[in-house]
């Protein structure tokens, strides 16, 4: 080995010993006769010293080094001067007395800065993703790397512990309608057919279930052609997908929230609240969480609730509340306590970001020691406003903001407000993990684009009543077994008991216009397989760079990657995607047209 120790290693009790370290000049700072180098590796930074009278060679070496220059150091390690101890770094107490200097590799003109953190967030991303391999140097970066391998290590723990077998699936998978776009890879052998990266391993680990596997877990590489967000990474992300015979969906429950409240005792700052007097997370049903709280995966760090107000303003003399009633719509109150402080121009900034979601009518009142203070005043009655604050729950300082639309945009639209409110009055409180599990989805929902029936979650979940809920309830009245894990606000984790009836799976997805030999198409193996003898079972699948995310509070989940993609899907260090050979397009029996092509031969 090169080097002795690591650059986080010693410390007083290791005065007098001869050392090598090895690592990048962090900085550099030259005080004439004496020269200080802060020498660094991922285990942390050891300051080194060069003085030109004990050692003119090593110190004229040590003048013209670069910053990320690798160097070779040999010295004794010596105790700093009280007045010059460092207590944030562990070695803080000690300095090497340099008796050689090798230069290992010279570094050339740094793109941008590394050894200043605050510089070096200030630099555009996609300047910091060309150059990742500087990037990855920054300890911000080590130890996000260090704390998703340690999630990884105590996730592989639990579950060997508790009896999982873990089992690597396929990365060359079928196309498979999972949510989003498949990444197509097209096949030389079988010119004109492509497999398909899988978007999750939902099909291969049902298949492990009617194989006999029992308990099977793996962190595996799930790949989706979706947009980027700030919790979603383009093109691919990993998660701890897990499965288990004879199970039910409180089994799951049982065995994903010890590891859950373990991963945040230990590998956070936060604390697990919100729980059941058992100790449990709470359940909330979907329709109850989008209509308390206006998302299906609520922040319960604060108490902001929305309460239904329809039946309190049915004939109050404001017509564009009761048009709203009339045509089905439902009115809805978000109490924001403490509200009341909000000033006009913050009022209508939350109006502004309302009419983004949309609405049939809009109106806040606050409760104020005078008594209502509302635009509605001419309108409603003091009586009737005080209905509405004791329905609500509402105290001398709270805001009501009413909101009339269809009941889907009237919850998502107070949802919005509800995070915007308690952004703006500071309680949200970072030393809380809140979760809850959101259960009984809608199996079906109406398609956003066009209206047509579509699965609302996950196609392969056990619709609740089984075959006769499929063949006698109105689609969007049949709930499903599924449920998702939240966290702090995030959706962290997915799942459901599964469809393991492959007649009631064939009409689940004929309902949404699956013609039977479709299904048996896409989904011939597992067909076959239920046919052959299946337990029932159930999974779920915590996203695990998402969990780590919301746990440390970190800005972008892009940063948790060795090796992202930018904001646009493009891999700005490798040169990806990039335009490929001819010769390999012919290959795989491929043209390549340009999109005014194409849109010609649309026409």
């Amino acid at each position: 080995m090169l080097r002795t120790h690591t650059c986080g290693e010693l410390n007083k009790k290791n005065v007098g010993q001869e050392v090598a370290l090895a690592g990048w000049v962090h900085t550099r700072r030259d005080f004439g006769g004496v020269v200080f180098i802060d020498l660094r590796d991922r285990y942390g930074l050891t300051q080194i010293t060069c003085n030109s009278e004990k050692n003119k060679e090593a110190w004229e070496i040590a003048s013209t080094l670069r910053s990320e220059s690798v160097i070779l150091v040999k010295g004794a390690v010596a105790a700093r001067p009280k007045t010059m101890i460092n207590k944030t770094i562990s070695s803080g107490e000690i300095e090497i007395d340099v008796i050689s200097i090798e230069i290992l590799s010279t570094a050339d003109v740094l793109p941008f800065e590394i050894s200043n953190e605050e510089i070096a967030n200030s630099v555009n991303e996609n300047l910091r993703l060309e150059y990742r391999f500087l990037d990855l140097r920054r300890p911000k970066l080590q130890s996000m790397l260090k704390a998703k391998d340690d999630l990884f290590t105590l996730l592989r723990a639990y579950f060997k512990q508790h009896n999982f077998v873990e089992v690597q699936t396929p990365i060359l998978a079928n196309s498979s309608p999972e949510g989003a776009r498949d990444f197509l890879i097209p096949s030389r052998l079988y010119p004109g057919m492509s497999y398909a990266l899988p978007q999750a391993p939902q099909q291969f680990k049902q298949l492990l279930m009617v194989g006999g596997v029992d308990r099977y877990f793996q962190i595996a590489p799930c790949f989706r052609d979706e947009d980027t967000r700030n919790d979603r990474a383009y093109g691919e992300f990993y998660q701890l997908d897990m499965e288990m015979s004879f199970a039910t969906q409180e089994d799951i429950f049982a065995i994903m929230e010890p590891v859950m409240k373990e991963i945040v005792e230990k590998l956070s700052t936060k604390k697990n609240s919100n729980l059941e007097e058992d100790g449990s997370f709470r359940k909330i049903a979907w329709r109850e969480a989008m209509e308390r709280y206006g998302s299906d995966k609520p922040d319960l760090r604060y108490d902001f609730e929305i309460t239904p107000v329809s039946s309190l303003l049915e004939n109050c003399g404001f017509e564009h509340f009761e048009e709203t009633l009339k045509n089905n719509g439902v009115i809805h109150a978000l109490r924001v306590p403490g509200g009341a402080v909000f000033t006009r121009k913050v009022l209508d900034e939350l109006r502004a970001l309302a009419e983004k979601r949309g609405f049939a009518a809009y109106a806040t009142v606050s409760k104020e020691e005078g008594g209502p203070k509302s635009s509605l005043s001419k309108f409603i009655s003091d009586d009737t406003f005080n209905s509405l604050f004791a329905a609500a729950k509402a105290e001398t300082g709270d805001l009501l903001i009413l909101v009339a639309a269809p009941w889907r945009t009237a919850c998502l639209t107070l949802g919005a407000l509800r995070q915007e409110c308690a952004k703006r009055l500071n309680v949200l409180d970072a030393s809380k993990a809140a979760w809850c599990w959101v259960v009984d989805f809608p199996f079906y929902e109406n398609s956003e684009i066009d209206g047509s029936l579509d699965f609302g979650h996950n196609p392969f979940s056990m619709p609740q009543g089984g075959h006769e809920a499929i063949d006698t309830k109105n689609p969007l009245d049949i709930l499903a077994y599924q449920y998702d894990l939240v966290l702090n606000g995030y959706e962290v984790s997915s799942g459901a008991v599964r469809n393991h009836d492959p007649e009631l799976l064939r009409k689940a997805f004929m309902k949404v216009g699956y013609e039977a030999e479709e299904v048996e198409r896409r989904f011939g193996a597992l067909m076959k397989a239920f046919r052959y003898g299946v337990p029932p079972h159930a999974g779920n699948a915590p996203g695990v760079d998402r969990l780590l995310m919301v746990l440390n509070d970190w800005d972008s989940i892009r940063d948790l990657y060795a090796f992202p993609k930018d904001g646009q899907g493009r891999d700005v260090l490798m040169n990806s995607p990039s335009v490929i050979d001819d010769e390999q397009l012919s290959e795989l029996g491929l043209i390549v047209i340009s999109k005014e092509s194409a849109q010609r031969a649309d026409d």
